[in-house]
C-alpha cells in the first residue's frame, strides 16, 4: 500500500482534503501578498501579443471516430479532446474568457480555445481534475450539460455538488485509486499533489486528482494539476503502460511559492521518466505538455516552458519523437 493509500493519509480530522507528503502543503494568503508585492517590485517579463501562438487545424471526426481510432486534440490549458474507443472524452474544459469568478477582471485568455464549444462533437465523457476556475470553468459546464444532457461527468470527491448545481446529469465522484466504468471506459482517479479553493469557506473542501483511463485496448493518463510527489512510478505501474501522458509543463515561478503545487518543466520530464520506465519493457508513450500559454497565471515568461521542456527532455537522453509541444488545435494519433 502505498502512502497515499493509507487510511486518512489525505483527509485531515475537519474533513478538509490534504496532501499526505512532507512540506506539501499549499502557502496560506499572507504568502500570496508577498508573492504580489514582489511583482510590484519586479514585473513578469510582458505577455506575448494575443493570438501570437502557433495555430493548427484540428482533424477531428464527427460525430464520433472509427472504435479503432485513436487521437488527442489539444484545446489549449488542460483542455484536450480525446476520441478514443469510438467515443468523445474531454479533460477541464475550460472555454470562458477569464479564469476567474467574473469575466470582467483576472487572467484573461492569450489564445482563444482552439475548439469552440458548439462545434464540439458530441460529448460522451468529460473528466475535470479540481475545482480552480483554470480547470473548473462553470459557464462552460452549464452549457455542456443543457447540449449534451447524456454526457458522463467523472470528477474527484466533493466536487460533485457545483456540477449538479449546474445542471450534469450523471456525475460520479472518486477518491485516488478509486476506479470506476462509464461507458465502457475505466477511470482511475490518481494522486495529485495540489489544492483546491473555489470561493471563501470552501478550501480545500472538495479533492484533487489526475486519471488513468483505458478504452479500445488503448491507455491515457491526465495528471491533472500537479506538483512533484513520490506516487508518480506507482500510477504507471498500476495502470500503465501507456500510450498517451498528458502532462503540466507551464506555471511554475516563483518557485518558492509555486514549487508545492505546479510542476516546473524538469520536474515534467522526471514526471515522464516515473510513469514511463515503471514498465520498461513497453514503449515509451507520447507526451502531450499541457498547462501553459493560454492564462497568464505566473511569472514565467510565457513562451518558456516549451523551450525548457525541450531542453529538459534532450537532456534526460530521451526519444524526441515521444515529446509533443502542440500547435493549438493539433491533432495527433499517438
Amino acid at each position: 500500500m502505498t502512502a497515499a493509500e493509507q487510511r486518512g493519509a489525505h483527509r485531515a480530522p475537519d474533513g478538509r482534503f490534504r496532501n499526505p507528503w512532507p512540506d506539501s502543503e499549499s502557502h496560506p494568503w499572507r504568502a500570496v501578498l508577498a508573492w504580489y508585492r514582489d511583482r510590484r517590485r519586479h514585473p513578469p517579463p510582458p505577455s506575448p501579443p494575443r493570438g501570437s501562438f502557433p495555430t493548427a487545424v484540428p482533424e477531428i471526426v464527427h460525430p464520433r471516430a472509427a472504435p479503432a481510432e485513436f487521437t488527442a486534440t489539444w484545446i489549449g490549458h488542460s483542455t484536450t479532446l480525446l476520441q478514443l474507443g469510438g467515443l468523445n472524452l474531454l479533460t477541464d474544459p475550460v472555454f470562458s474568457e477569464r479564469a476567474f469568478p467574473v469575466q470582467w477582471m483576472g487572467p484573461r485568455r492569450l489564445m482563444p480555445p482552439a475548439v469552440a464549444l458548439g462545434e464540439l462533437p458530441p460529448t460522451d465523457l468529460i473528466l475535470i481534475s479540481h475545482s480552480h476556475y483554470d480547470h473548473l470553468d462553470g459557464p462552460a459546464v452549464r452549457r455542456l450539460a443543457r447540449t449534451q444532457p447524456d454526457a458522463s461527468w467523472v470528477v474527484p470527491l466533493g466536487l460533485g455538488r457545483y456540477l449538479r448545481g449546474w445542471g450534469a446529469r450523471t456525475v460520479t465522484e472518486l477518491d485516488w485509486w478509486q476506479a470506476a466504468e462509464s461507458r465502457g471506459v475505466s477511470i482511475t482517479a490518481t494522486p495529485a499533489r495540489h489544492f483546491s479553493a473555489r470561493r471563501l469557506g470552501d478550501r480545500n473542501r472538495s479533492l484533487w486528482c489526475g486519471f488513468a483511463l483505458e478504452a479500445g485496448g488503448r491507455r491515457v493518463w491526465f495528471a491533472g494539476d500537479t506538483a512533484y510527489h513520490p506516487e508518480f512510478g506507482a500510477i504507471g505501474a498500476r495502470l500503465g503502460p501507456f500510450d498517451l501522458v498528458m502532462i503540466p509543463i507551464g506555471a511554475y515561478d516563483p518557485r518558492w511559492f509555486m514549487e508545492r503545487v505546479h510542476l516546473d518543466p524538469e520536474e515534467a520530464v522526471r514526471v515522464y521518466r516515473d510513469v514511463s520506465e515503471a514498465n520498461p519493457e513497453s514503449p515509451r508513450p507520447l507526451m502531450l505538455g499541457i498547462h501553459w500559454g493560454t492564462f497568464r497565471l505566473t511569472d514565467e515568461p510565457m513562451d518558456e516552458p516549451p523551450r525548457r521542456t525541450a531542453a529538459a527532455w534532450r537532456g534526460a537522453g530521451l526519444p524526441g519523437d515521444r515529446l509533443w509541444i502542440a500547435r493549438f488545435g493539433e491533432t495527433r494519433r499517438p
